[in-house]
């Protein structure tokens, strides 16, 4: 089985494009932290980053709604690519090609939100969160 789920934060605007067949697709980076301990024993923060890809109505989505900053829930599944690098080295790439989207910022919050966002709900709340088991 091939899936991840992940809840981050975007680390930069969604940039969408579109094949040459006109199927659009939708890219941004996810930065997921996670608190660890340091030797001495003091608590710190770790980031790790996620490179998303989106395709059709949700690369649509993704960028009409997402903005650098916003907290997300992402699902989807993990997809290896190769690519020559700038120095003519090929090297391995892996992305999270996502089947679902939940934007978990409050309304108001990160300076995007607004009473015409369809997919924002003045009752949602983060708190929510607690109950799931991931």
């Amino acid at each position: 089985m091939n899936k991840i789920m992940l809840i981050g934060n975007l680390g930069r605007d969604p940039e969408m494009s579109y094949t040459e067949s006109g199927v659009a697709v939708t890219k941004f980076s996810l930065a997921v932290n996670r608190i660890t301990k340091s030797s001495a024993g003091e608590r710190q923060t770790e980031t790790d980053w996620f490179n998303i890809v989106a395709w059709r109505q949700l690369a649509e989505r993704c960028n009409a709604y997402l903005k650098k900053g916003h907290k997300v829930y992402v699902e989807g599944r993990l997809t290896q690519r190769k690519y020559t690098d700038k120095t003519g080295v090929e090297r391995t790439a892996i992305d999270v090609t996502i089947s679902d989207m939940e934007m978990l910022t409050p309304k108001g919050q990160g300076g995007q939100g607004s009473s015409s966002d369809p997919f924002l709900d003045e009752n949602d709340s983060l708190g929510e969160l607690e109950d799931h088991p991931f």
